[in-house]
């Protein structure tokens, strides 16, 4: 190598060296920088500000979903940590239902029983409301529908020719029983076109 090839080289080894180290001057002056500074704890602070704001929401929404304050304290305590991944977590494994669902779904179906349960009791022959077995008359339309008795004043069916709390006799004329045999005609009902009469079953106060 000659004097004049050492030369360039080391001109070109010199500048590389030169820009080398300018470059590290310059990235070491940019992440020393006040804008970069300011801009990183910003940066800090939002992520900060969004992982206690997660954990928030975790222990907000577990509430909601939980009754166990036990359970609820491991669900703020997974929103922490690990952070971030936490509350994707807890997404995975939280109840699908809140409380308020949960209280409301069984008023619903408490509901829906008593309904049910309505449904099933006896219905007055007139306007078809419902009627308890011991009621002497309709509330809706005022129909009679049995006799008290003359003792215990307990509710009598028309058939009956005995009052089974008292065992006071109860007497029937000819015209009464027609009346009687007619007004249990009208429980009957036809099923189908072609089917023979079936009678409707009837609760009766004394099967209580």
């Amino acid at each position: 190598m000659t004097s004049d090839d050492a030369g360039i080289y080391a001109s070109v080894k010199a500048l590389a060296v030169a820009s080398t180290n300018s470059a590290l001057h310059g990235t070491h002056g940019f992440l020393h920088s006040t804008s970069f500074i300011l801009a990183r704890n910003v940066a800090v602070v939002l992520a900060v500000v969004f992982w206690l704001g997660l954990a928030y929401w975790v222990h907000k929404d577990a509430r909601r979903r939980v009754a166990d304050p036990f359970l609820v304290f491991l669900a703020t305590l997974l929103g922490l940590a690990p952070p971030y991944i936490g509350p994707v977590i807890y997404l995975l494994f939280r109840p699908a239902e809140t409380i308020a669902d949960v209280r409301a779904r069984r008023v619903e179906v408490q509901a829906l029983e008593h309904q049910l349960g309505r449904s099933s009791l006896p219905a007055c022959p007139v306007c078809s409301a419902a009627i308890e077995p011991d009621y002497l008359g309709c509330p809706v339309c005022a129909t009679v529908l049995r006799q008290p008795c003359v003792t215990c004043h307990a509710p009598l069916e028309p058939l009956w020719q005995m009052c089974p709390y008292c065992a006071t006799s109860v007497e029937l004329s000819a015209a009464d029983l027609d009346a009687v045999l007619t007004a249990e005609a009208k429980t009957i009902s036809l099923v189908g076109d072609n089917v023979p009469l079936v009678a409707q079953p009837e609760t009766r106060a004394a099967d209580l």
